[in-house]
C-alpha cells in the first residue's frame, strides 16, 4: 500500500499540492497496523519522496511532515503516535498510524458507488472556494473510502467561483475564530461605515453571499452583504472569540427565507421578453392573461437594481416603495444619457 502512494516522479519536478500529499499521507496511515516510521514516511509517501535525501540532510522535510500532522488532527482525523516498546523516549522509534476503527464511518451510514461519486464531485466543486476547513475534512474522507464509482458521473467538475473578494479573508477568520474589520455601504448612506465583527457564519442565499457574525460595535448580531464591503477585510489580532452555535448557519438561512418570504412584489411583465423568462422561473404566482406575476424577495435594494436593469419591459404595482425605488434609479439613468449626449 505504501508503494502505491508513493510518486515515481524524478527529483526536481514540480511539488505535489498540499492536499495531494496530505490525502497520500492519510492513504498510508491508514494502511498499516503496526504504523510507520517517519524515514519510511518521508522515503516512501508521494509529496514527501521526490525531495527525500537518503544519504540525510532532511530537516526540511521533516518539519514539513511536522505541520502536516498539525494539519491532519485539525481535519479531525485521529492521527497517532505509539512508542517503541525496546526504544522507550526515542523520538527516531515512533511509529505514526491512524486507527481504521476510529476513522471509519458509523456502522449505519453508508454510500453506495454511485453516492460517492456524486459526492466527490460535490466537494471538487466547491475546492477552489475553499470554503473551510469542515470541507477539506470531507474531502479527504470520502476519497479514502476506497469505494470506486462504477462509472464516471460527469466528464468535468465544474469550479464555483467567488466572485466577491472578501469571501476569502472571512473564510479564513472564521475557520481561526478572529475578529474582523471592514468598511460597509449600507444601503441609503453616503459613505461606507467602519465595522468590527466576530464572524459566526458565510451562507450562500438566492445567489449572493452574507456574513452573519457579532457586530462588537452595536454588541449584537448582523448580516452583511458580502457586495456591500468596500475595501479589504482586515483580521484583527488577538485571543479566538468563543465559538458560535453549531446550528448558525441553518439560523442564518431559514432567516433569511423567513425575510424573503415576507417580501412579495407584483410585476407586469412584456410578453416574450428576456425578464418574463427569468423572473417568470421564480414567480410563485402568475396571472398570464394580464402578464402579472408575483414574486418573493429578500433586499428591496438588490431586486430594484436587478429589476431597473430590465428598462421597460418590467412594471412594478406593488409594493410602493420598491416601484418607488425602480423609478429612482430608471430616473439616474435617463438623467446620465441626457447629460452625457450622444456617444
Amino acid at each position: 500500500m505504501i508503494a502505491d502512494v508513493a510518486s515515481s516522479k524524478p527529483a526536481g519536478e514540480s511539488r505535489i499540492p498540499v492536499e495531494d500529499r496530505l490525502f497520500s499521507l492519510v492513504l498510508a496511515l491508514l494502511a498499516t497496523e503496526a504504523g510507520l516510521l517517519k524515514s519510511d514516511i518521508l522515503s516512501t509517501v508521494r509529496g514527501y519522496a521526490e525531495r527525500y535525501d537518503p544519504r540525510g540532510g532532511n530537516a526540511n522535510l521533516e518539519r514539513q511532515f511536522e505541520r502536516d500532522k498539525d494539519d491532519i488532527r485539525d481535519l479531525g482525523i485521529p492521527l497517532e503516535t505509539v512508542e517503541s516498546p525496546d526504544r522507550p523516549g526515542d523520538n527516531q522509534a515512533l511509529r505514526y498510524r491512524i486507527p481504521k476503527g476510529e476513522y471509519d464511518l458509523p456502522v449505519d451510514v453508508r454510500f453506495t458507488p454511485d453516492e460517492l461519486a456524486l459526492l466527490g464531485l460535490a466537494a471538487e466543486v466547491w475546492r477552489e472556494a475553499s470554503l473551510s476547513s469542515d470541507s477539506q475534512r470531507a474531502l479527504t474522507k470520502l476519497r479514502s473510502l476506497g469505494i470506486e464509482p462504477r462509472e464516471p458521473v460527469i466528464g468535468y467538475a465544474p469550479r464555483l467561483r467567488v466572485r466577491d473578494a472578501a469571501f476569502e479573508p472571512l473564510r479564513q477568520a472564521l475557520d481561526k475564530r478572529q475578529r474582523v474589520r471592514f468598511h460597509y455601504l449600507k444601503p441609503g448612506e453616503q459613505a461606507p461605515r467602519l465595522r468590527t465583527v466576530e464572524p459566526y457564519a458565510v451562507v450562500l442565499h438566492e445567489g449572493r453571499w452574507h456574513l452573519h457574525g457579532r457586530d462588537v460595535d452595536a454588541a449584537g448580531p448582523r448580516t452583511f452583504l458580502l457586495s456591500r464591503i468596500v475595501g479589504d477585510v482586515k483580521a484583527l489580532a488577538g485571543a479566538p472569540f468563543d465559538a458560535p452555535p453549531s446550528d448558525v448557519q441553518d439560523r442564518v438561512l431559514a432567516d433569511l427565507q423567513a425575510l424573503r418570504l415576507a417580501n412579495t412584489a407584483d410585476l407586469v411583465v412584456s410578453a416574450g421578453s428576456d425578464a418574463e423568462v427569468r423572473l417568470g422561473k421564480r414567480a410563485v404566482q402568475a396571472d398570464d392573461d394580464a402578464g402579472v406575476i408575483r414574486l418573493h424577495y429578500t433586499d428591496e435594494v438588490v431586486f430594484a437594481d436587478e429589476l431597473a436593469s430590465y428598462g421597460p419591459e418590467v412594471r412594478v404595482l406593488a409594493p410602493a416603495s420598491l416601484r418607488d425605488a425602480v423609478r429612482a434609479r430608471l430616473a439616474t439613468v435617463a438623467a446620465a444619457h441626457r447629460t452625457g449626449g450622444a456617444a
